[in-house]
């Protein structure tokens, strides 16, 4: 059998063979149809590739019947073989013959077919091979194979080219098991060492991640018949990057696939777009939707090759209604895992829960898990005719926070979201920075991921600050001014202060967002540009900051915005500096006096009565209430859609422990813990009572009856009931399927000058099973007196307020305060 012949460059010393009769009028049909503007993208490719098919056959039909010569076909692979014939793209050809022709009479017909080709400066990839020999090539190298996949007869014996690809196709879904995770993993290495084109100010349109190759190996995994991609919008996705690789070639002449930014340009004024930046724009564009098709079709690949390497005697023991089905565990109301993603849970309701899909994507962030294409879908749908009411309801608004203060995990889950079109649903004013290329070297990211990234790191440093929520929220809306005309921080001020009161913000939050928005840059250019021993610098940024609370806040957003930006954004003499001059602008505020806060408000009727009744028994009174938030259209509006609040009533006679053992029964019956606040009331009794007021809600399923959390009240303060235990059991449990990452570590201070009464011990920490029992052991470990308590969670994080005192109910010396402090700090980590 003749042994292939292999080429992939033109030739060098090789004698040209004589005999060789000029190319006749293909050279000036193909100038002409590449100076033609009428036929542009797709019919362009496929006229070019028309001609090229003629002009190749009459070559083969010339030579074929040479002496010594048998059955022979051209085959186009690869791009031509698909019929897409870019200006200047490589000629990829198979010369298949049956192995019985003589083989010098082989060598000269290939001869004669490559010769013109190279005359005419075509980049040529080029074999001479057996069908047998053509799928052991393939065999053997994964390239190979993947063209052979494209094969499309040119001229020659049909039947050979049909039973080449015949096998080629069954060659390929039989070992695909095998190949497909090759395939993933040159996809992977291409990505590392090209980026990602979404990204890119001169992107590689083949190479980089999201661009041909990853379309193309889309098709492949197609062809294995073992998973298919998202179909919404990746042909088109795919027609833009070749158009605009076709408008390159012609621009520079030559077969390059970067688009760098001399051409830019130039192939935008080609495409008839309006300039390079929406050129870039419509091209990121492209590559999202192709990058996200392939993360779906990935995981999809992974999760049918894992089922499929179960042993079959495994998969025969799976009887009755578990054959088949993966084991489901909740992770939040209506969401639950499922073969490694969130995906709703059978009895959930989007059309008639608008909160779902906000709730469904922060309970997949914080889980580590990749939130389902079909449930984005379902809630995608159902959402669109029940949108969420505005301002959003408090849950919508707590679950955005959670979902933003995800770390890592927020930017698959919130690119799914995008590529569904959910975001700017949410968030409509997120359509102008959505792919919006950035010029200037020093940022790493597109505006909209540059956004996402400063709440991943803002993420990190919530511990720093007295309200997370405006930090991540902050961090969202930072650059969302970019795009409009002016000073993008003064157009983002607006914008922010539409959105927040969109999001229900109250008009204070709103301020200190739009505050945010606007000195996003102010502390990073004071500190670098101005002199920090002036007074005047100092003066000017505390009357722009005006409170130590947002000076806070903008610190952190100055370090997660910088972080998110780029290396060469922040450095240690940065963070110096900026770091100098908080420090001085705080002094100058804490010169200022600072407003009283309002005074509590008294007991309510209920509460009077619970804390009569728990002195009166002697034991725990319950009471568990479940409340619509009043809005303006909730007369309108099913009760289902309804924002629903839920207050829980706990009156206790004043003993050791109560804090901790109310907190731990809490957690043991999945019921989160919004907001608390505790207080002594003096009935008319033997003694003080201790009322507990909670706003809480269940983490999935129903909430628990009032009388039999009473009950197991009771057993945890007789000691009857092992609540650290149970809680230390069900955290290993998490821990052990949880593929979160680790939340930053918890911080506890003292809030000096907070009370002249007490003494103040401020807990930032991640919000958890249990949380609350372990801090208010801690305490009670402690040996103080809790007087009053002000828990808050906002999103993920938890910042919790204690007022503490000795035994005689003064204030604690400050070297004992920190000393508390420390202990429940390190009772926390």
């Amino acid at each position: 059998m003749t042994e292939s012949v292999e080429h992939t460059a033109g030739p060098a010393a090789a004698p040209r063979p004589g005999s060789e009769p000029a190319p006749g009028g293909y050279p000036a049909a193909r100038l002409r149809l590449l100076q033609d503007k009428a036929p542009t993208g797709p019919d362009r490719r496929a006229a070019l590739a028309r001609l090229t098919d003629d002009w190749l056959a009459g070559l083969l039909d010339r030579h074929a019947t040479a002496p010594g010569l048998s059955a022979t076909a051209l085959v186009a692979v690869g791009g031509y073989g698909r019929g897409e014939l870019s200006p200047r793209s490589d000629l990829d050809l198979l010369l298949l013959h049956d192995g019985r022709a003589d083989p010098r009479a082989l060598a000269a017909l290939a001869d004669h077919l490559w010769y013109p080709v190279w005359d005419l400066g075509l980049a040529l990839d080029h074999s001479v091979r057996t069908p047998a020999e053509a799928r052991k090539a393939a065999r053997e190298d994964l390239k190979v194979q993947l063209g052979l996949l494209d094969a499309r007869h040119l001229a020659g014996d049909p039947e050979l080219s049909a039973a080449l690809r015949t096998a080629a196709y069954a060659d390929w879904r039989e070992s695909a098991p095998k190949r497909l995770p090759e395939l993933h993993a040159l996809c992977q290495e291409r990505a590392e060492r090209q980026g990602e084109l979404q990204y890119l100010l001169e992107p590689d349109l083949k190479e980089a991640r999201g661009g041909l190759r990853d379309a193309t190996a889309l098709r492949a995994v197609a062809a294995s018949w073992l998973a298919d991609a998202p179909r919404g919008g990746l042909e088109a996705a795919r027609t833009l990057l070749l158009d605009t690789r076709d408008a390159l070639h012609l621009a520079t002449g030559r077969a390059t696939d970067r688009l760098s930014l001399q051409e830019q340009d130039q192939v935008a004024e080609a495409l008839g777009i309006l300039d390079a930046d929406a050129l870039l724009r419509q091209t990121y564009e492209a590559a999202r939707t192709i990058s996200y098709a392939a993360d779906v079709t990935w995981r999809e690949v992974g999760r049918v090759l894992r089922a499929r390497s179960v042993k079959p005697v495994l998969r025969g023991l799976l009887t009755g209604r578990s054959a088949g089905k993966g084991e489901r565990s909740p992770l939040a109301e209506g969401v639950v895992e499922l073969d490694g993603e969130a995906v709703l849970a059978r009895t959930a309701r989007p059309e008639r829960d608008p909160v779902l899909v906000l709730r469904a994507a922060a309970a997949a962030a914080q889980a580590g898990l990749p939130l389902a294409t079909h449930a984005i879908r379902r809630c995608a749908t159902a959402t669109a005719g029940h949108p969420l009411p505005v301002p959003w309801p408090a849950e919508a608004r707590e679950q955005l926070i959670t979902l933003l203060g995800a770390g890592p995990y927020t930017v698959p889950v919130w690119e799914a979201l995008e590529a569904e079109g959910i975001i700017t649903r949410l968030l409509p004013d997120w359509e102008r920075v959505r792919c919006r290329p950035q010029r200037n070297p020093v940022h790493t990211w597109t505006v909209d991921r540059h956004l996402v990234e400063t709440a991943v790191r803002a993420s990190t440093l919530t511990r720093r600050v007295h309200r997370p929520d405006l930090l991540l929220v902050a961090a969202l809306l930072h650059d969302i001014g970019k795009g409009w005309p002016g000073d993008h921080s003064v157009a983002g001020e607006t914008i922010a202060k539409d959105l927040t009161a969109r999001l229900g913000f109250d008009a204070r939050d709103t301020a200190v967002i739009a505050t945010l928005v606007r000195h996003h840059l102010l502390l990073v250019e004071t500190a670098t540009r101005r002199d920090l021993d002036d007074p005047e610098t100092v003066g000017a940024v505390a009357d722009a900051v005006g409170s130590t609370g947002t000076l806070e806040l903008l610190h952190a957003l100055t370090e997660a915005d910088a972080l998110a930006t780029g290396p060469a954004a922040w450095s240690a003499w940065r963070g110096g500096l900026v770091a100098d001059l908080v420090k001085r602008v705080a002094a100058r505020l804490a010169g200022e006096p600072e407003p009283e806060g309002p005074d509590a408000d008294g007991p309510t009727a209920e509460q009077e009565r619970l804390a009569i009744e728990a002195g009166r028994t002697g034991g725990p009174v319950v009471a568990l209430h479940t409340h619509a938030e009043p809005t303006e259209e909730s007369a309108d509006r099913p009760p289902a859609q309804q924002p629903v609040g839920v207050e829980l009533l706990i009156a206790v006679p004043d003993q050791p422990g109560v804090l901790p053992a109310a907190a731990g029964v809490l957690a043991l019956h999945r019921l989160t813990v919004r907001a608390a606040d505790l207080r002594f009331l003096d009935p008319i009794s033997d003694g003080p009572v201790l009322l507990l007021s909670w706003r809480v809600a269940a983490e999935y399923g129903s909430l628990p009856e009032a009388d039999r959390l009473r009950v197991d009240l009771v057993r945890a303060l007789e000691g009857a009931l092992d609540v650290p235990g149970r809680l230390a059991e069900r955290e290993r449990a998490y821990a052990r399927r949880s593929r979160a990452v680790p939340a930053p570590p918890p911080r506890v201070t003292v809030a000096g000058g907070s009370s002249r009464t007490a003494t103040v011990i401020e807990v930032r920490a991640q919000d958890a099973h249990g949380l609350l029992h372990r801090i208010g052991r801690a305490l009670e470990g402690a040996g103080v007196i809790v007087r009053s308590a002000h828990i808050s969670t906002l999103g993920a994080n938890a910042v919790d307020a204690f007022y503490v005192t000795g035994e005689d109910g003064a204030p604690l010396p400050d070297a004992t305060a920190h000393e508390v402090a420390s202990a429940v700090e390190a009772a926390l980590r």
